[in-house]
């Protein structure tokens, strides 16, 4: 086992990493900017190290810094949690480089799986199911207008180098596809350093289902189940839960094997997820595989009692998993919501300000991560996440009761900190969500129809 960890994030995911650092009895180090100086996970780590300035690109995506702060305190590998540089193959290089454990995929697999249009072609061969779309990047808008020709509209055009919803835009007819395709190009260029895009046909009301899976150096890979990921606000997920309420018992076996199948393809390491739409046949399709750890593991944390966190370290400390598949179950029901420092009456635009009463909730089976706590700033500087809010009941009907009564009682209060609270009470208690039934784009169609204010 590793002697020290440094750990290369901020917010939730940062303490929710020294916290199982504590449980294994392995010393943890935080890094901070200027701006998290009296964080959460720098108060609970066994130390901390500055590594610049508020900006991120000066603090938590400098490379130079982040791995001058592991060598001066000694770190044997990092844990990179999740965005900043938890799917950078040049950072996880420049960690072996310097004799330093990169708690996720090798370099070569997270090149692999950032081209998402290679991706689609491994999975083809793997036996997964893929939309139709094109084989590999397209350059051209010729070759582009060929092959949407060939699948037909509605389409998407995506950027190859994409993720977190970001990088995709739909064309619905024809006359669309030439500046939507240029748009994107340069949007890809502009947010991945990569103007390569690929097309796949649009499946307008789908659902987002995605499979967990771990897999040691030994080769075992194993499915944790599914979390259903559809209820989401222009690609971005704010609810999620497992098991999916969609999925019948023959389809949620098929998931796991293509998860499994997927990882094996690609030649996985650590913890991941391999991401599905499901459309209103019930037919999977793959979309993506997402090298790193979820926003949203704690849910199949507490369905299944198995410790994603702890997982990743032990593997990426070249221990064997200790259990086969048929030992793992997922019992009940948990469901996640997203708790964002974001005013939905101001087109969610973030509101940072200090917290003067922040109350989570508790109560039995309710679980909340955050990086926060009563008098803290919520700085501009980065994602607005403020808490994850994680309930856990023996049915779905009873977890969402149980949802619904702690969101109630989560208390923020502050002159500018407004937050989705308001949101997420009024979205898990819509007819389609109660009965699972929601699609991706029910959250943008309630917004659009709303014409109430929140309560």
């Amino acid at each position: 086992m590793f002697r020290k960890i440094l750990i290369a994030n901020r917010g939730e995911i940062a303490l929710r990493v020294a916290r199982a650092c504590r449980e294994l009895g392995v010393c943890s180090a935080a890094v901070y900017s200027t701006a998290d100086s009296r964080s959460a996970v720098v108060r609970y780590a066994d130390e901390a190290v500055h590594i610049g300035p508020p900006p991120a690109k000066r603090s938590y995506l400098s490379v130079p810094n982040v791995i001058e702060a592991a060598l001066k305190c000694g770190a044997d590998a990092i844990h990179p949690g999740y965005g900043f540089l938890s799917e950078d193959a040049d950072f996880a290089e420049i960690c072996q480089d310097n004799g330093i454990t990169f708690i996720g995929p090798t370099p070569t697999v997270m090149d692999r799986i950032a081209d998402k249009a290679l991706v689609r072609g491994l999975m083809a061969d793997a036996g997964l199911p893929v939309l139709p779309g094109s084989d590999g990047a397209v350059g051209t808008l010729a070759e582009a207008q060929e092959i949407a020709g060939a699948i037909g509209y509605p389409l998407v055009v995506k950027a190859a180098a994409g993720g977190g919803g970001r990088g995709i835009a739909v064309v619905r007819k024809a006359g669309e596809l030439p500046s939507i395709f240029r748009e994107t190009r340069a949007t890809a260029q502009a947010l991945f350093g990569d103007p390569s895009v690929y097309l796949e046909r649009y499946l307008p009301f789908a659902a987002h289902v995605e499979g967990q899976v771990l897999c040691d150096g030994h080769g075992t890979v194993l499915h944790l189940g599914e979390r259903d990921c559809s209820l989401q606000r222009r690609k971005q997920k704010l609810v999620e839960e497992t098991p999916s309420p969609r999925l019948s018992g023959e389809q949620r076996a098929q998931l796991g094997e293509y998860a499994v199948a997927a990882a094996r393809a690609v030649g996985y390491l650590g913890a991941g997820t391999v991401e599905f739409l499901v459309d209103g046949a019930g037919r999977l399709t793959f979309m993506e595989i997402n090298g790193r750890i979820q926003v949203e593991h704690p849910v199949t944390e507490m369905a299944t009692g198995v410790d994603i966190v702890a997982e990743q370290i032990r593997i990426a400390a070249g221990q064997k998993l200790t259990w086969t598949q048929r030992d793992v179950a997922v019992r009940g029901v948990a469901i996640e919501c997203r708790v964002n420092a974001e005013d939905p009456e101001r087109g969610f635009r973030p509101t940072p300000g200090v917290l003067k009463v922040f109350r989570p909730p508790a109560g039995p089976f309710t679980r909340v991560d955050s990086g926060f706590a009563e008098g803290d700033a919520v700085v501009a500087y980065y994602d607005s996440l403020l808490a994850k809010l994680i309930v856990w009941a023996p049915t779905r009907n009873e977890a969402i009761a149980r949802l619904t009564r702690a969101l109630e009682e989560f208390q923020v209060d502050s002159d500018e900190v407004a937050t989705t609270i308001p949101l997420a009470r009024e979205l898990i208690a819509q007819p389609a969500f109660v009965a699972g039934t929601h699609s991706t784009v029910f959250v943008d169609e309630f917004l659009a129809e709303r014409t109430e204010p929140l309560r």
